[in-house]
């Protein structure tokens, strides 16, 4: 089994979450930094027009989104409560706004003198500048509104009044980890790890908890080049996709694929597989060849092209 790659940046929430998970399971991964915003060309040659982080790849097999990243190593370490699917109905809607309205909510309420040092420490002026026009930018374009930043501290610790109220035990749905503890840690990593806010304390079950999340550590993790990963590819071919996820009647149609909430930068390839809660699009690339990218069916817009 080929070993996962992860194309990710270090500041970045949604791939904590994929690392903590990682070191949870044990997995052995391969990691690949790449910028903060696009141009990413040499990642776009995998993922096409997917412009969100973080993505994995396996071989030829390109994993966008954090929902089929988790699936694949819920997949891998034989630990299923990791892929959201197959938590609760009441887990899923709790995962739905914790990933969406409480991340930016905490993404407004985190900003700190640290946090803003640590970006200057990281980025360059002229890479700041572009990275918060791109964001501007995208969140002028999103679908979806995110909350007001006057209205962020609040949600906030409403959110962790809620965490600490459901901290009973050592995680949030029972007494192992699954998908709703990691999309929990990743917003509070930022606030707490990265900004070091002081907005957790008075929340000692939700910090005690924090300490256990982070102990999980990253895992047997190497650096690898965008261009290794790309050879990667390149001598790698797809996965077979089994006869049953190949029924649906626009199987072999040219199709196009973009998030429907932000970031809606279309991919286009054509429909290879689907399950019930997952598109294959297949690629082809003229030095890399064959390459099948995989998303989730929630939170996305499949057409025709």
């Amino acid at each position: 089994m080929a070993d996962l790659i992860l194309h990710h940046y270090p500041m970045s929430p949604f791939s904590e979450k994929i690392r903590a998970m990682l070191g949870y399971t044990g997995l052995s991964w391969q990691s690949v930094i790449t910028r903060e915003m696009p141009p990413r060309p040499l990642l776009a040659r995998l993922a096409g027009g997917y412009r969100k982080i973080p993505v994995a790849q396996i071989g030829a097999d390109i994993f966008c989104d954090s929902r089929t990243i988790t699936a694949e190593i819920a997949s891998l370490s034989g630990k299923p409560e990791l892929a959201l699917e197959n938590g609760t109905p009441e887990m899923q809607a709790y995962v739905a706004e914790v990933d969406l309205t409480v991340f930016f909510a905490c993404l407004f309420a985190a900003g700190t003198p640290t946090l803003n040092r640590k970006v200057w420490e990281s980025m360059s002026l002229v890479d700041i500048g572009r990275f918060l026009w791109d964001r501007i930018n995208m969140g002028r374009k999103a679908r979806v509104r995110a909350i007001s930043p006057l209205q962020a501290k609040p949600r906030v610790k409403q959110h962790l009044a809620d965490v600490e109220q459901k901290l009973s035990g050592d995680f949030l749905f029972g007494t192992v980890p699954t998908h709703a503890d990691f999309s929990t840690y990743h917003s509070l990593w930022f606030i707490h790890e990265l900004a070091e806010s002081p907005l957790l304390r008075g929340y000692p079950r939700t910090l005690a908890w924090m300490e256990r999340m982070k102990a999980f550590g990253h895992g047997d993790r190497w650096e690898i080049t965008a261009e290794a990963a790309l050879e990667i590819a390149g001598k790698a071919a797809p996965r077979p996709i089994p006869a049953e996820h190949r029924q649906d009647p626009l199987i072999g149609s040219r199709m196009r694929i973009a998030p429907n909430d932000y970031g809606q930068i279309p991919t286009d390839g054509i429909l290879a597989g689907a399950t019930a809660t997952t598109w294959i699009l297949a690629r082809h690339d003229a030095e890399l060849g064959n390459l099948h990218l995989h998303f989730p069916k929630q939170g996305f817009q499949l057409t025709t092209q």
